[in-house]
């Protein structure tokens, strides 16, 4: 079997995120167009991510709960704003069923439906729909709902894991007595993010308010977390959105308060998707491939046995079986590769490729030894380790290279933050080398258009809390600025 070579980062960013992907079998492309195959391991990328989140999401209040994959369309219609912003995305079903005449299967006209039905592009709309049944009184409240679920909005153009055109994620879905309790939910779901992205994905991430034209369709405002990749773009990583009273208003979600009079509910929104697995390769994957941060990687560690005869096999398979017992006994996810038609080299390539944070090799004379050799992916630094006390050394490994990964994605994160006021400059930096730009800004759209036309930059984060206005000038029209807002083209 010959190993997949990959594009260097330098000379196709774009192909190199590719390969990476499909040389550690995450994905692969469907015969649909627009979809993709999420393949055992990048499906089980994924599971740890939904562990550790849907464990916090718990931890918070929140249950579980599954709506239908079909909206009526009528539904979507109810909130202007809403169906404006999603309106080129949908998919509609119109008929039933299929049959087959003169030999081919065509659509049975008389099956049209009597309502057209959306496939799901988000859950807004049928949710609230039975939020208005299950909603009568302060009592009820607050509601606290989460969704697991897949999403289809049609795509032009796609890429793995960042943009399909059906993906999985999550979605929580709340309504509140008051406007201040929704505004802490909001708050509440965007530190679950924060705190998973950069504790489990070693991946900082910026959180703020998004502008007008950047928020959600029909949301008051938008939160998010914005990561930098390695290229300098900037990726949306998760959002949370205070809905006020839109959606209340609109599906007539109502409650008696405690002073017996009748008012709408106050709603929130919030989701990532399975985009974070795009963001995760980009963030710290290299030109020999993936690299994952342990606390998500499948296999956390690989033994592979070096031999050279028959008798050495047996003695060095029983050994490699015996450290992954170990390890496993130890919670940490482990494997022994004995596999007999591949050379060590090779496997070392191949776990290289899967982003497996440490690899283990023993041999004969390592046995001897009472060692056994270490490798880290992130570094490849090479170290022996006791044989006897192999697994908590390998958590030590495991917990350095986690926090290792973390510390060299914000170094690069800060190293590409600059704070420019000067038009020209922005410009330069742009096209130059991208990366996180504060710069002042006076708030209208019509400078954020211009910067966006000019530049492809756009307003991916505002200060989530009203601050005092930058003391120079709106960096694209020099008049008076209301904002430091953060820049940069975007994903």
């Amino acid at each position: 079997m010959a190993q997949e070579s990959i594009a260097k980062r330098s000379e196709d960013y774009a192909r190199w995120y590719t390969d990476v992907i499909t040389k550690a079998e995450l994905a692969d492309y469907s015969p649909v167009k627009g979809c993709m195959v999420i393949r055992p391991y990048g499906f089980a990328i994924w599971e740890r991510m939904k562990e550790a989140l849907d464990r916090r999401i718990k931890e918070t209040g929140h249950e579980n709960a599954y709506f239908p994959l079909f909206i009526p369309k009528s539904f979507l219609a109810r909130e202007a704003a809403h169906v404006e912003g999603f309106a080129k995305e949908c998919a509609i079903v119109t008929h039933s069923r299929l049959k087959v005449e003169d030999g081919a299967l065509v659509v049975d006209p008389e099956s049209a439906l009597e309502e057209e039905l959306v496939i799901r592009p988000t859950s807004e709309t049928i949710m609230y729909a039975m939020f208005a049944k299950w909603i009568q009184s302060y009592r009820d409240l607050p509601l606290l709902i989460n969704q697991w679920a897949n999403v289809v909005r049609w795509e032009m153009r796609t890429r793995l894991f960042l943009r399909t055109a059906e993906f999985l994620w999550q979605e929580g879905h709340t309504a509140h007595e008051t406007a201040e309790e929704s505004e802490a939910e909001v708050r509440t779901a965007l530190s679950i993010y924060r705190e998973f992205m950069e504790g489990h994905m070693a991946m900082p991430v910026l959180t703020g308010r998004k502008s007008d034209a950047e928020r959600f369709a029909g949301a008051l405002h938008t939160y998010s977390c914005e990561a930098l990749m390695q290229n300098g773009w900037a990726l949306q990583a998760g959002t949370s959105h205070n809905l006020g009273q839109n959606f209340a208003k609109a599906f007539n979600v109502q409650f008696q308060g405690r002073d017996a009079k009748i008012e709408h509910v106050w709603q929130t929104s919030w989701g990532v998707s399975t985009r974070l697995v795009g963001g995760l390769v980009m963030t710290h994957s290299d030109d020999n491939g993936l690299v994952l941060p342990p606390k998500l990687a499948p296999i956390e560690a690989v033994v592979v046995p070096i031999y050279k005869t028959d008798a050495e096999k047996e003695r060095i398979h029983a050994e490699a079986r015996a450290i992954e017992g170990e390890l496993a006994a130890a919670s940490i996810r482990a494997r022994s590769d004995l596999r007999e038609n591949y050379k060590p080299g090779w496997k070392y390539f191949h776990w290289e490729g899967k982003g497996v944070p440490v690899r283990l090799e023993i041999g004969p004379k390592d046995i001897e030894k009472g060692t056994v050799l270490s490798v880290r992916r992130d570094t490849g630094e090479k170290r022996p380790l006791p044989r006897a006390g192999v697994a908590p050394a390998v958590r030590e490994m495991l917990d350095a290279i986690q926090a290792a990964l973390f510390e060299k994605a914000r170094k690069f994160r800060d190293e590409m933050t600059a704070d420019v006021s000067d038009y020209g400059e922005f410009s330069k930096i742009v096209e130059e080398r991208g990366g996180f730009l504060r710069s002042p800004w006076c708030g209208r759209a019509a400078c954020e258009e211009k910067v966006k036309a000019e530049t492809k930059a756009t307003v991916r984060s505002l200060p989530i809390d009203p601050a005092p206005p930058p003391e120079k000038p709106c960096v694209a029209c020099g008049e008076k600025a209301a904002h430091s807002a953060v820049f940069a083209r975007a994903y």
